[in-house]
């Protein structure tokens, strides 16, 4: 079947007020929109246990709350642990210092995790597979790290590798339109290792610097579909043995525990070298984050709080654990 490839379209140069990486504008909107209203981990805790010293129904109360927000048993026994040993030795003079040291564990638990991609340009072009599970949001989350390269001065391909669903490769092309990247397809119904196979050839042609290949949305627990999809690494691998450079999981945290299992499954089945968690806006079970990072150590590459560009960053421990702790008042 023949491959369908387009040009990107030019794109004017953003405004000088605009800034492309919009990182201090991202860290407002993850502090407004994590957990946010009543439903951060230490809401009205300070409040109600005013002028009480820190014992052990504070310290359980908290637990229901770390265990509520998702955040799991082993990270919140880790973290208890820790504050039980700092109350025992009298560090924790109130709920106020209880918080900030709730703070200063989760941050332990995030800070090793928190590494952003770096896109080698000696790998020309740097193959990034971008895997999930349907309704994650993997097309959206390709569109908007295509745009993040672009706006860096990458030349980007994005392939359609989602080829069962006709929907998926007419929106990944309209993100092609809207980032300025390359696009490559074949019809539906195409073997997506062959799109893909195709897609990493013209790459090498036109000397791209990156290519984000997009997959078909499957569960976890779907072994054919696991298959296939460790079909299309090999097919990657046969043109680079060194690719794909990045396997890039993309996890809606709204799923809570269930996130957790896919990322197992996941790995297990592609090696995953990345995580991406999005929605984080529509969730007060933002605490799966905690949970990934204490049990599976992958790297957390960005998260999302919302639908536009601007809402999709490079994860930052510190202001994930202030907007965890704090909530809008963190703001």
């Amino acid at each position: 079947m023949p491959a369908m490839f387009h040009r990107p379209p030019a794109r004017p140069a953003p405004p000088p007020e605009e800034r492309p990486d919009g990182r201090p504008g991202f860290i407002r909107r993850l502090r407004q929109r994590l957990n946010r209203g009543n439903s951060w981990l230490t809401y009205d805790l300070a409040d109600l246990f005013k002028g009480r010293p820190i014992d052990a129904a504070i310290l359980e109360e908290l637990e229901t709350r770390l265990l509520g927000a998702d955040v799991g048993v082993e990270a919140s026994e880790r973290i208890l642990e820790g504050l039980r040993a700092r109350v025992a030795r009298h560090e924790l003079a109130d709920a106020s210092a209880l918080i900030g040291a709730l703070r200063t564990a989760i941050v332990e638990i995030l800070a090793p995790c928190a590494k952003p991609l770096v896109i080698d340009a000696a790998a020309k072009p740097f193959v990034i597979l971008v895997v999930g599970v349907n309704g994650s949001g993997k097309t959206t989350t390709i569109g908007k790290l295509a745009r993040r390269c672009t706006d860096e001065g990458k030349s980007v391909l994005l392939a359609a590798g989602d080829t069962f669903r006709a929907a998926a490769i007419e929106q990944l092309q309209v993100w092609a339109e809207r980032s300025g990247s390359a696009f490559a397809a074949q019809l539906p119904g195409a073997d997506p290792g062959a799109v893909v196979f195709d897609a990493m050839a013209a790459a090498r042609s036109r000397g791209s610097d990156v290519l984000l290949a997009d997959t078909a949305g499957r569960l976890h627990s779907q072994s054919h579909l696991m298959e296939e999809l460790k079909k299309v690494r090999r097919v990657i691998q046969r043109v680079d043995p060194g690719a794909p450079h990045e396997v890039l999981l993309v996890l809606d945290a709204n799923q809570g525990q269930n996130a957790l299992a896919q990322a197992r499954q996941f790995t297990a089945a592609v090696g995953v070298t990345g995580l991406v968690l999005t929605k984080l806006d529509g969730t007060a079970k933002g605490g799966i984050v905690i949970a990934i990072a204490q049990e599976l150590k992958i790297p957390i590459r960005y998260i999302g709080v919302g639908e536009s560009a601007e809402d999709f960053g490079e994860f930052d421990a510190q202001a994930f654990a202030a907007a965890l702790t704090d909530g809008a008042a963190a703001a």
